[in-house]
């Protein structure tokens, strides 16, 4: 006897309901053409700008360009086992970057890769590698100082917590060591740093966190490195990648510090990308969007409002220029849209003053509002001291013979710049520099030699260690000159000045 219809429906309608079958539709793309890190792919019609795509072996790309039928991506890592038919897959997620205080002490590629030997890093999330930046609603003014432990930077171009401020100037003139010396300072200030090295030599980068890992400033830093030896798409990555990581402290109502090293090999690393995905060339051949590419990444510094937890992100963006043209193409991008520039030098460099820092051409555009009182009367004195220098300095190379007055201050001005000299790994915390550049701007200097200015200071700093250690602690508590304090001082350096001798 032959089954009935209906049974026979009814079974298989019973099999098609338990059936579990987990099918997932892929968008699958073909490489078309591949070379100096870049593949063109054809078929991802849905792919979005900023995706992360897999290519074979494990290997990512980030899609830059959409053309109507393709699209440009750069692959981030070697593009040797790459050919032309392999197929690409999407992956659905735009670049993230993994952050955490797992990362402190450790040196990391931008991907989140270790690069120092040790264990693979467990994120404690990701944010967006290229994410917008902040609001104006959301963010708060700059009144906060940010203190480098440098005295010239402290007193003339002071930094606030949430600022840009450029550093710019030849090769070999201390960029980095500035950069360097404001990390160390901030050791037990509650500010974490990212450092990251773009498009550097692998023995300049092994310096610098050499230096970091000897001085302690390791626990509280994380490295970036992209080399010159990486492919270009990592360079490119690098400093959004280290922003990222900063903005992470940022967003939990902390103060981070993060510094692009250099922002010149950035661009030129960029531009070598526009270049290869054919976009048309601009000024320089840099593409035409190179100030949004720098803007976008420097806008997300910035202090937080109340409302959004109170962090900040500081940048210190640097920037290399040739012979001392600061009116380039990337350079005056940079200037336009950071809150101010240190300038360094080269004839200064020469010249033995460290930081070789051009008091003229470098500025603070938040100006006295990131300083404690303090600094912020000195450096009203410092600057009319280096003023009236520079002017008579210009007019007494072409004069014979200067009037008492006119020695006396070229001498004091010889003295100011002086004791704004200032070796490397040896910041000085505010107080310090305050009682500093008193002595010097007081007229206290004006009979010790300028070479026996530095020992002076030296040994002025450890007197005060020693019989004055209150002085000290007042400054620090009062934040402000009083005349108590002033007067005190007074005594101190006069007690001083009679036991010393150059």
């Amino acid at each position: 006897m032959s089954p009935r219809t209906d049974e026979i429906a009814a079974i298989l309608r019973k099999q098609i309901q338990e059936l579990d079958i987990d099918l997932k539709m892929e968008e699958v793309g073909v490489v078309v053409e591949v070379g100096d890190g870049i593949a063109r792919v054809w078929g991802l019609r849905s792919a979005m700008a900023s995706e992360l795509l897999l290519f074979p072996a494990g290997i990512h790309g980030l899609v830059l360009d959409l053309a109507e039928d393709s699209v440009g991506v750069a692959i981030l890592g070697s593009d040797r086992g790459i050919k032309e038919g392999d197929e690409v897959r999407r992956t659905g997620r735009v670049l993230s970057t993994p952050v955490g205080k797992r990362f402190l002490g450790r040196v990391v590629d931008p991907l989140g890769a270790p690069l120092d030997g040790g264990e693979p890093i467990e994120p404690e999330g990701y944010r967006k590698t290229d994410d917008k930046a902040p609001g104006v609603i959301a963010r708060q003014p700059v009144n906060t100082p940010l203190q480098t432990g440098i005295k010239c930077i402290d007193a003339l171009t002071p930094i606030g917590r949430g600022q840009r401020e450029l550093i710019i100037g030849d090769r070999r003139t201390g960029k980095t060591a500035i950069a360097l010396d404001t990390i160390l300072h901030q050791k037990g200030q509650g500010v974490y740093c990212i450092y990251v090295a773009i498009g550097q030599k692998s023995s300049t980068i092994a310096k610098a966190i050499d230096a970091l890992r000897r001085h302690g400033a390791m626990e509280y830093t994380i490295v970036v490195v992209a080399s010159a030896e990486d492919p270009t798409p990592l360079q490119y990555i690098a400093p959004y990648a280290g922003c990222a990581m900063g903005e992470y402290f940022r967003d939990r109502g902390e103060d981070a510090l993060v510094i692009y090293d250099d922002l010149s090999k950035h661009a030129v690393a960029y531009r070598e990308i526009s270049l290869l995905l054919r976009r048309p060339p601009g000024r320089e051949a840099y593409p035409g969007d190179i100030f949004y590419t720098h803007s976008r990444l420097l806008e997300r510094a910035a202090r937080m409002s109340s409302e959004h937890g109170g962090g900040s992100l500081t940048a210190l963006p640097i920037v290399e220029t040739k012979a001392g043209d600061i009116t380039a193409y990337i350079s005056t991008n940079l200037i336009s849209i950071t809150d101010g520039q240190i300038y360094l030098e080269a004839d200064l460099f020469n010249k033995g003053q460290r930081p070789a820092m051009n008091v003229g051409l470098s500025v603070s555009r938040v100006g006295g509002a990131a300083q404690v009182p303090a600094m912020k009367e000195v450096a009203g004195q410092l600057r009319l001291e280096l003023a009236q220098y520079r002017d008579l300095a210009a007019f007494a190379e072409f004069a014979q013979e200067l009037d008492e007055s006119s020695q006396a201050q070229l001498a004091r001005g010889e003295r100011v710049m002086e004791i704004l000299n200032q070796d490397q790994y040896r910041p000085l915390p505010v107080e310090a520099q305050v009682v500093a550049l008193y002595a010097a701007v007081g007229g206290h200097l004006d009979d010790v030699p300028v070479e026996a200015v530095r020992a002076f200071e030296r040994g002025f700093l450890a007197f005060l260690g020693e019989h004055y250690p209150h002085l000290l602690r007042s400054l620090t508590a009062e934040r402000r000159l009083t005349d108590e304090i002033r007067s005190e001082l007074d005594t101190a350096l006069g007690r001083f000045r009679e036991g010393f001798r150059a």
